[in-house]
This record gives structure tokens, C-alpha cells and sequence, in this order.
């Protein structure tokens, strides 16, 4: 009997690691490009090798009080794809041009993935990063595509995005 409880619980674990993968990989492949104002960071770890803590501008423009533990906010992307907060969203219809982007509130407001790791030595070629390129799908999901400049041109190779 704890070998069947075994087997399950490995495949249910394996199970839900590879829908999360899936759905991420869906995410990068269908998803709207979406550019998010990077704030100052720090781009090395002795522990963790070469990688930049991202911080987005705007999560500094969104007043503390109108935030729950998680949800989406509404933002509106420019013709560069450089997305600007207009509103919590309320479940009320999107206009034209304005997109859901899932935020968590713990700690501080985090609207994606918090950490670019890239190869050992690279530090160079994203210490000009000014933007988070990011893939988001219709229901605010999103997923850490790369780092761009302030010609929005992308930097370097892609990197690897945490999973947060």
C-alpha cells in the first residue's frame, strides 16, 4: 500500500510540474508582448552566479491601499508595447488597448518574475536593461521573456526567468 501512495503522489507531483511548464511555455508562445519599466537593481549573486533582481517602476505607482492580497491590474501598452497602470481592475470589460496583468501583494507589489539569471560573465551586456520584457496571456498571466534597452532592443541572449 505505501508504494502505491508512493507512485501517486511522484505522479501527481510530476503531473502538475509538467501543466505548469506547458502552460508557461504557452504563455511565451501565444502571449502579447509587454514592456515594464525596470527600477534600479543589482545584477550579482556569489551564491546564485550572474543574475539581476528586477524591480518594476510601476509597482511604486499603485497606491498600497487599493491592493489585495493578489489580483489584476488594468494597464494600457503604448505603440512601443510599454505598458503604463490605469486602474485596478474591477471585472468590468476591457477596452481597446487595455490589458490584464496579475499582481501578488506580499511584501510589496510584484507583478512578475523577480530574478533574470544569465550566463556567468554576461553582467555586462544587461547592466543597460531598462525594461522587462514580458509574454501575457488574456487572463493577466504572465511570463519573463527577456531584458531590453532603452531602445527597446533586446539584450544579449535570452537569460533563464525564475519561476515564482
Amino acid at each position: 500500500m505505501k508504494q502505491i501512495v508512493l507512485i501517486a503522489t511522484t505522479l501527481l507531483i510530476l503531473f502538475a510540474i509538467n501543466y505548469n511548464i506547458v502552460k508557461k511555455e504557452a504563455v511565451l508562445r501565444n502571449g502579447k508582448t509587454m514592456l515594464l519599466r525596470l527600477a534600479p537593481v543589482d545584477p550579482r549573486s556569489l551564491m546564485q552566479g550572474d543574475y539581476m533582481i528586477l524591480r518594476y517602476a510601476m509597482a511604486n505607482e499603485i497606491p498600497d491601499e487599493l491592493l489585495k492580497n493578489k489580483g489584476c491590474i488594468v494597464v494600457i501598452s503604448d505603440k512601443n508595447n510599454v505598458a503604463s497602470f490605469l486602474r485596478i481592475h474591477d471585472n468590468n470589460p476591457l477596452k481597446e488597448n487595455e490589458h490584464l496583468l496579475f499582481y501578488r501583494n506580499r511584501n510589496g507589489l510584484r507583478l512578475g518574475a523577480e530574478s533574470f539569471f544569465f550566463q556567468e560573465g554576461n553582467a555586462k551586456l544587461y547592466s543597460n536593461a531598462r525594461y522587462g520584457e514580458l509574454k501575457v496571456d488574456e487572463s493577466g498571466t504572465s511570463v519573463l521573456a527577456g531584458l531590453r534597452g532603452d531602445d527597446f532592443s533586446s539584450l544579449g541572449t535570452k537569460g533563464i526567468p525564475s519561476i515564482n
